[in-house]
C-alpha cells in the first residue's frame, strides 16, 4: 500500500528508479498471489483503529504521509496511506493531523456499522504511538503552540469529548499503521503484516478468505 501509493505520485514524469521500484513491487505481488485476509468467527465485533505518521517524509515538498487501519474483530477490513495536505513542523503535529484524519474515518464506520446493525456503544479505540499527539487532542484550550494548525483538524477534540474515539497509547513496536507509512526491513514488515491479518492461504484454516 505504502509502495503503491508513494509510486503514484511520479505517474507522469517517471524515472530508471521508480521503474525499478514498481517491478521490485510487482516481484512482491507475484510471490504472494496466495496470501488473503484472514477474518475468524466468534470475535468481538469492536470497531478498533490504529494511526501513525512518518514526518516530512516526502522530499520533493516535506510533507508527511498518514496511515491508518481499522480491524472489526480480526483481521483489517478498512486502511489508507496517503500524504498530507500540509507541512507539519514536527513529529507531533505530523501525528495529530494522522489521528485527526483516521477520527474522520471512524465516524464514517461507525455509521455504516449502525446501519448493518453493529451500532458502536462504546467510543472506538483509536491507536496512536506519539503521546505529544495525544496530550493536544486531550488538551481542550488552544495552546500558542498549536495555532499554526490548521483548524480543520482541530474536530479530533470534539469526537473524544463525545465519546466517539478513544485516543489510546500504543508502543511503536506494535503500531500496526507503521506499515502504511514508510519502508520497513523485512523482518519487521513481515511482523506486522501477519498482525493485520494478511496470511498465507495455507494457514486459512476454517476461516473466511477475502
Amino acid at each position: 500500500m505504502y509502495a503503491s501509493s508513494l509510486l503514484a505520485r511520479f505517474m507522469h514524469c517517471p524515472t530508471n528508479k521508480h521503474y525499478g521500484t514498481a517491478k521490485r513491487v510487482l516481484r512482491y505481488i507475484q510471490g504472494t498471489l496466495d496470501y488473503g485476509m484472514e477474518y475468524v468467527k466468534g470475535r468481538n465485533a469492536m470497531l478498533i483503529g490504529y494511526c501513525d505518521s512518518d514526518w516530512s517524509g516526502s522530499v520533493d515538498d516535506s510533507k508527511s504521509t498518514s496511515g491508518y487501519a481499522f480491524s472489526f474483530g480480526s483481521g483489517v477490513f478498512a486502511w489508507a496511506s496517503v500524504k498530507q495536505n500540509c507541512v507539519a513542523l514536527s513529529t507531533a503535529e505530523a501525528e495529530y493531523i494522522s489521528a485527526s484524519e483516521a477520527t474522520a474515518q471512524a465516524i464514517w464506520l461507525r455509521f455504516v456499522l449502525e446501519d448493518f446493525g453493529e451500532f458502536q456503544a462504546k467510543a472506538t479505540p483509536l491507536h496512536c504511538d506519539n503521546t505529544a499527539a495525544i496530550a493536544i487532542t486531550k488538551n481542550p484550550v488552544f495552546h500558542q503552540k498549536t495555532k499554526h494548525i490548521d483548524r480543520r483538524y482541530h474536530f479530533i477534540k470534539d469526537a473524544l469529548q463525545e465519546g466517539i474515539i478513544n485516543l489510546i497509547y500504543c508502543p511503536t513496536n506494535e503500531q500496526l499503521a507503521v506499515i502504511f507509512t514508510k519502508s520497513l526491513a523485512k523482518d519487521r514488515f513481515c511482523y506486522l503484516r501477519d498482525k493485520l491479518g494478511v496470511k498465507s492461504a495455507q494457514n486459512l484454516k476454517g476461516s473466511v478468505e477475502l
